[in-house]
């Protein structure tokens, strides 16, 4: 901990904010004073006054004075990612800088011992920052019982648990509809095993299901499971609305009372009870809370009015029916099964049974109004799954054992024990239901009549209550889940033109206008008054949903993330994975068409996310997954041996600020493009505690203005005292493994003539040092220069420097059928032939046309362009075009020797006759000079770098581009000013941009397959 003395505070302090004082442990009286008396010296004193970041001030913990903090809540609360300091926790410079406070930034501690768990204090921020502001009051929050179970158990019951489960029963038998229920479970139970694990890691906020699959896959799945999750929901409302629609109609048909004609009868009551559906809504959750607990009183009333008519007596009305009370010798009947119709197979009675086990996302989805959702959400979710299971057991299982299968309904068929010719198990009980059974006529038994349920209740309209209160309970759940979830949504901005519909109202933050949106789609579909087509459709989403999850989950447990650590212990990864796999089997066997639908929707909105690449960062598991990827593929690749057939052109960029340098960065991005390594490198030259704040201010921008200028690059930078250090710390550590730079591309120095002599030999020197680690080397040239750095200045943050303009250049641009000329002149392993290659295989340069030059003796001319046409077919790179320059050894003219020379001159010793040890004398002060013997020993070269201009100007003037081999100059040998001047000469007067090219001498391109 760093130790500073404290300054004097004020004496009446109330709270403070995070920090124990030693007053907590000790008690205020230390030494006579007070936690925050004043203690001796000045203050938080130094030499070099820093300013402090945020609200750091020394306090008195542990005994000493010190500027450090203890643990507290509100320094981890909202941190968006590693990089960013918690609220009110002191800065690493804060601790190990000297510095002095700045009396305007300190805020005064304020303590108070009753806080000691270091939680926030809410209320008591807000009042202290508005006074004299009634507070709001605060929103309905709900607990486990009334938020999630109840909720759930509601959305999970529903017609089929009233109408289709006893004929469900008659048709599978009692064993095998017990194993549907269980499957159906088995699939749920793993869902809220997923669901309690996602919602157990982390703080949950509204949104529900597209909360948590949003933040743990991404955006891309998130976003387009919200969006079809959330219209499923709206359009379920319809779904639960027509079912309670046509039980009414029904009941007025029975007495015969409709109100215009069966179709019509069900979209106006409909319409009329959505609406009524919408003013509970409307009203808050608080009334909509009220409403589903009225449901479930209803529905409960109802089941345990249906057990209690199990055990009454049969009536001989209810005989008639097929009701007998329990009845050994019917469970055994009833226990295996009896296939009837159509749908009288295993997985046929699977798919209509199976929505009446989902619905265990209705808790979830109102994520936001719990109070606490991470405890909430696993309790209540497992706990309406398992009463959910019991009752349909035992309603499977009771009704199985009271009710025959088949009967007739008529009073008149009785019939005396033993009698001849009458079949089945109603004979001994005394009843003949041959005729019917024989002509499959009956309109009774657990077969034919799905209204079984209210027949064997003690009294039937609770049943039809039960019914009511099945379906408007889940449309209203839906119709509270839909808004809730569309809300989350468009509050993330993934999607364009739903933003206007996340707007939230009063103290819960009600989204009226997506209850509105809701409410108009739901009406929409109850017109129809016909959903058999959409259904299929919805319970496919919902099981989309089931399978993300379930996926979430275990891909957040397979990436081994740090971040991943669920309060919620009894998951398992594996079952999670099995979840995800049959949920999507469970698609295809309810409707395959439906689930293609549902997997061509959610494929097209993850296509538009990843399109849009929305600028959010959850921290999701797709991002841990992705580095485990690369940490696994790096460390394997490092086991491999290199191979020239597998050699990629691997390029360490100094660009500096890559926005200063556009055409070079788009040059080399071109043709290592999904391709190889390419690496940003920027040298920043000065003080190390100046450069390094500069390096983490500006690093992620140029990182951001990379990405928008669809270059696929790292950017790195290193602090150093000068140039050439700073490129041969990038030349040793840059890249990872054999994801290493094998090239370094450079730009052309310019003002190498006006330059300081230090700054000429540091270039040429970082050309040497490229070649003493074996590196290849790239310089480019452009008549117009590179650094556009006058242009463009340099930004301070990284927001400014990411929304920078781009600059346009060469690179960017269709070069129609222009050429691209090759100068192959000296052997360098290939790598002169490779980069244009590259480049030439991209779409803007693709009808160019490559032509390569050597060199060669006017008299084998032929031989060796055949020569070389030969090599170059075997190297398969697809240049036909050989040109022979039998001229290249011809004498300059005459003016452009002399232009040479005028070059030279400025740097020349001009030594004469002197001795050699003056000589020496003087090179050893200015190494960058030229000496007499030196121009003698290179004249040969320098002639060749003039008549090679000369050459470029007459056969390259209207190229594209001009790729030539880049001459080597000696160490200690070739000064630099005559190494810069041979490429000055070599490359000037030209319009196309120049690539001067040099391989480290080893084979990058092979005619061997092995």
């Amino acid at each position: 901990m760093a130790e500073l003395p404290v300054p004097e505070l004020p004496t009446t302090l109330s709270r403070c904010s995070g920090r124990f004082t030693i007053s907590t442990f000790l008690g205020s009286d230390e030494g006579g004073r007070g936690a925050y008396a004043p203690t001796e010296g000045p203050g938080c004193d130094s030499a070099h006054p820093t300013q402090l970041s945020g609200s750091t001030l020394c306090t008195r913990t542990f005994g000493y004075n010190t500027v450090d903090v203890v643990p507290a809540y509100e320094h981890y609360a909202d941190s968006k990612d590693g990089g960013d300091a918690g609220k009110g926790r002191p800065s690493l410079a804060d601790l190990h800088s000297i510095l002095r406070p700045d009396p305007g930034h300190l805020r005064a501690p304020v303590c108070d011992p009753q806080r000691s768990n270091g939680l926030p204090d809410t209320a008591s921020e807000e009042a202290e920052g508005e006074p004299g502001k009634v507070p709001e009051p605060e929103p309905v929050r709900f607990g486990w019982v009334k938020g999630v179970m109840i909720r759930c158990m509601l959305n999970i019951w529903g017609v089929i648990l009233y109408l289709r489960l006893p004929w469900i029963t008659a048709q599978a038998g009692i064993a095998l509809t017990w194993l549907i229920i269980l499957m159906s479970v088995t699939v749920t139970t793993i869902t809220g095993l997923s669901i309690s694990a996602i919602s157990t890691n982390g703080k949950v906020k509204s949104g529900g299901t597209y909360f948590l699959i949003s933040r743990s896959l991404g955006p891309e799945l998130g976003g387009s499971i919200g969006l079809i999750f959330a219209f499923a929901n709206a359009v379920a409302v319809a779904m639960h609305t027509v079912g309670f629609a046509e039980t009414v109609r029904d009941l007025l048909q029975e007495h015969n009372s409709l109100i215009v004609d069966p179709t019509n009868d069900i979209r106006i009551i409909g319409v009329v009870t959505v609406t009524v559906l919408l003013g509970i809504s409307l009203a808050g959750m608080e009334w909509e809370a009220k409403a589903q607990i009225l449901f479930f009183l209803v529905i409960l009333v109802s089941f345990i009015n249906y057990l209690v008519g199990t055990v009454i007596p049969a009536t001989i009305e209810k005989q008639s029916k097929g009701f007998f009370s329990y009845r050994a010798d019917i469970f055994a009947q009833n226990f295996v099964p009896n296939w009837r119709g159509p749908e009288g197979s295993f997985f046929g009675l699977f798919s209509i049974f199976f929505p009446s086990a989902t619905g265990i996302l209705a808790g979830a989805n109102i994520s936001g109004d719990l109070k606490d959702p991470a405890v909430a959400i696993p309790k209540g979710t497992l706990m309406a799954i398992f009463w959910t299971t019991v009752s349909y057991l035992v309603l499977s299982a009771t009704i199985g054992s009271c009710v025959v299968r088949d009967a007739s309904g008529s009073l008149n068929d009785t019939v005396a024990m033993g009698s001849t010719g009458c079949e089945g198990l109603a004979c001994a009980l005394g009843w003949n239901f041959t005729t019917c059974t024989q002509q499959q006529s009956c309109r009774y038994g657990l077969s034919n009549y799905y209204q079984s349920m209210s027949m064997v209740s003690g009294f039937g309209p609770l049943i039809t209550a039960g019914i009511f209160g099945a379906t408007l309970s889940s449309a209203l759940a839906c119709l509270v889940s839909a808004p809730k979830v569309f809300q989350c949504l468009c509050k993330d901005q993934l999607y364009p033109l739903i933003g206007f519909f996340g707007k939230g109202y009063g103290r819960n933050n009600e989204p009226i206008r997506g209850y509105m949106l809701t409410y108009v789609i739901a009406v929409g579909f109850i017109l129809i008054a016909e959903l058999n087509a959409i259904a299929p459709i919805i319970s496919n989403f919902f099981l989309c949903s089931y399978a993300l999850i379930n996926f979430s989950c275990f891909h957040a447990s397979i990436t081994n993330s740090p971040g991943w650590r669920p309060s919620f212990r009894y998951y398992s990864k594996w079952a999670a994975l099995f979840g995800a796999a049959i949920s999507v089997v469970i698609m295809f066997l309810l409707t395959w068409w439906a689930a293609l639908i549902a997997f061509g929707i959610v494929i097209f909105l993850l296509g538009y996310v990843l399109y849009k690449k929305p600028d959010v960062n959850w921290g999701s598991s797709m991002q841990a997954s992705s580095y485990n990827m690369a940490l696994s593929y790096s460390v394997g690749l490092s086991e491999v041996d290199e191979h020239i057939k597998n050699y990629r052109p691997q390029c360490l960029v100094l660009t500096g600020p890559p926005n200063f340098r556009p055409a070079l960065v788009d040059f080399v991005g071109t043709f290592t493009k999904n391709l190889s390594l390419m690496l940003c490198g920027n040298v920043l030259i000065g003080p190390q505690k100046q450069k390094v704040p500069e390096s983490r201010l500006t690093a992620d921008g140029h990182t951001k203005w990379l990405v928008k200028r669809k270059i696929k690059a790292f950017y790195t930078d290193v602090v150093a005292e000068d140039l050439r250090s700073g490129v041969q710390m990038l030349i040793q550590a840059a890249g990872l493994g054999k994801m290493r730079p094998n090239i370094l591309v450079l730009g052309y120095k310019r003002n190498w003539r006006t330059a300081s002599p230090q700054s000429l030999e540091d270039y040429v020197g970082i050309l040497h040092d490229a070649f003493d680690f074996k590196y290849g080397v790239c310089l480019m040239r452009m008549k117009e220069g590179l650094n556009v750095s006058r242009v463009m200045q340099a930004h301070a943050d990284s927001a400014t420097l990411s929304g920078a303009q781009q600059a346009s250049t060469i690179f960017q641009s269709e070069q129609g059928k222009k050429t691209i000329d090759i100068y192959w002149l000296f052997d360098d392993g290939g790598l002169t032939l490779l980069i244009p290659y590259l480049l030439g295989r991209k779409k803007r340069w693709g009808k160019c046309k490559i032509r390569v030059f050597v060199g060669g003796q006017i008299n084998r001319m032929d031989e060796e362009r055949k020569a070389i046409v030969s090599l170059l077919s075997k190297f398969r790179l697809g240049f036909h075009e050989v040109h022979i320059l039998p001229d290249i050894n011809q004498k300059p003219r005459p003016e452009h020797i002399k232009r040479f020379n005028d070059l030279i001159a400025p740097f020349r010793l001009n030594d004469g006759f002197k001795d050699e040890a003056v000589v020496h004398e003087m090179k050893q002060g200015c190494p960058w000079k030229i000496s007499d013997e030196e121009v003698d020993i290179n004249r040969a070269k320098s002639l060749r770098q003039v008549r090679l201009n000369e050459i470029l100007l007459d056969y390259s003037r209207d190229a594209a581009l001009i790729a030539i081999t880049l001459p080597i100059g000696r160490k200690g040998r070739c000064p630099s000013s005559l190494y810069m001047a041979w490429l000055e000469t070599l490359s000037q007067d030209l319009r196309p941009p120049v690539i001067l090219t040099r391989g480290n001498q080893e084979n990058v391109l092979t005619f061997y397959c092995q």
